[in-house]
């Protein structure tokens, strides 16, 4: 199978040097295998993603030297294939609703948070049925019911042999949210089986995500990729850096002339 890569920006502010080496090692893998890289815009919010940010993140790729396939995807284009995922996960029970708040959980559990930060669920409304409620509603969070005590195990390609424990290391997760829009983890999980991708390069913050996701190829009867966790880039306070960081964002830096050489030494 040739090596299909992806870069998925998202259109809520200005890249960081972050993304950048992130993208970048995206690029030098497909590179190294001979094969492809695809761009996916992740434009899933319209309160939160804009189009200037999508301009000025094409740009700022372009100028850093990333090349990529086209046509680019648009997650907003996608809502059909995200509902439609959505009911066969509904229907095969692996899903149910939830109305509990952000401040419910935090304040209903004792457990530690996840290692990306979130608290785990502590399964408040894990046994509520689905069949009062057809369909998405405003109220409710639609849940994945993850299978306490399994232990989800794959090997990254940079920090080798991983696993993690369902209901203990992340609890069950949204995969449709009150807003009436997919999760992040339905959203990139579909669509990364859908381009093909073989290998998704992204932020060492994503681990857990990937187990979270595995679970998803598998309920979805889906083949899942391969991955690759970069180191993430901290900021003199040994903050990791996120888009509040607009003196590291790349529109920043081009404007103080630095160059894409002296922007990779900076990450080297």
């Amino acid at each position: 199978m040739s090596y299909i890569g992806r870069i998925a920006p998202t259109p809520t502010g200005y890249l960081h040097l972050g993304h950048a080496r992130t993208f970048w090692t995206a690029q030098e893998r497909a590179q190294a295998a001979g094969g492809t890289l695809l761009y996916r815009n992740e434009d899933l919010d319209p309160q939160r993603c804009k189009p200037e940010f999508r301009q000025t993140t094409l740009e700022d790729l372009h100028w850093l030297g990333l090349r990529w396939e086209e046509p680019v995807m648009h997650q907003s284009e996608r809502m059909a294939h995200y509902r439609t995922a959505f009911e066969q996960l509904r229907d095969s029970g692996h899903l149910f609703p939830c109305d509990c708040s952000r401040r419910d959980i935090r304040e209903a559990t004792t457990a530690p948070h996840s290692e990306d930060g979130d608290p785990i669920y502590p399964g408040t409304c894990r046994s509520r049925s689905s069949n009062p409620i057809p369909q998405p509603a405003p109220d409710y969070n639609w849940r994945f019911r993850v299978p306490e005590g399994e232990v989800v195990k794959f090997t990254d390609g940079h920090f080798g042999p991983q696993q993690f424990v369902a209901g203990t290391d992340f609890g069950d997760f949204p995969v449709w949210q009150k807003n009436n829009l997919p999760s992040y983890q339905l959203a990139v999980t579909l669509d990364d089986a859908t381009m093909g991708i073989t290998e998704v390069v992204r932020g060492a913050d994503l681990l857990v995500s990937t187990a979270r996701q595995l679970l998803l190829y598998r309920a979805l009867g889906l083949q899942g990729p391969e991955f690759f966790h970069c180191e993430l880039l901290c900021d003199e306070n040994g903050e990791r850096l996120a888009k509040r960081h607009d003196a590291l964002s790349l529109r920043e830096l081009r404007a103080q002339g630095k160059t894409p050489e002296a922007l990779r030494e900076m990450w080297a």
